[in-house]
């Protein structure tokens, strides 16, 4: 339950922010990749804070993973960082400036779960069921119908 809960804030913060983003985005007065490093030199504090939380004050998190494996440390930098952190909001951004938000964001967060359910299955060894398949397959098609002209 917790797990949803904040994947359901996640979705509403994302979709309220990118309305804000597409705005400023749409006034000609900023660039994408202005509001890009604006949006990311916002959000680090942010993030150092409630890092810090489980780091040092619950002690809930681990506190010695600069000394993880290389394997765990490239992920982290590469697919983490460079992939999912740095890439994919850039190209996020440019496309949120030179199209709909009402058509860029379904597709982003369209094919993101697809590819992750279909990576969960091949690389993480994660159970792909019919569910599974019939349900990634109703969400692509729901983006099809809902962003075609």
């Amino acid at each position: 339950m917790k797990a949803v809960l904040f994947a359901l804030l996640t979705g509403l913060c994302w979709g309220v922010g990118e309305l804000f983003t597409k705005m400023v985005l749409s006034s000609g007065r900023v660039g994408a990749l202005t509001a890009l490093a604006v949006r990311a030199s916002v959000a680090l504090p942010l993030i150092l804070i409630a890092a810090a939380i489980p780091l040092y004050a619950t002690r809930t998190e681990p506190r010695d993973w600069m000394h993880a494996p290389p394997k765990v440390m490239l992920s982290l930098i590469f697919g983490s960082g460079l992939l999912a952190g740095g890439l994919a909001l850039v190209f996020f951004f440019i496309a949120l400036k030179a199209g709909q938000l009402s058509v860029v964001k379904p597709i982003a967060f369209c094919v993101a779960p697809a590819v992750a359910v279909l990576l969960g299955w091949l690389v993480l060894g994660e159970p792909m069921t019919a569910r599974k398949g019939i349900a990634v397959c109703l969400i692509l098609i729901g983006v099809v119908l809902l962003t075609a002209k």
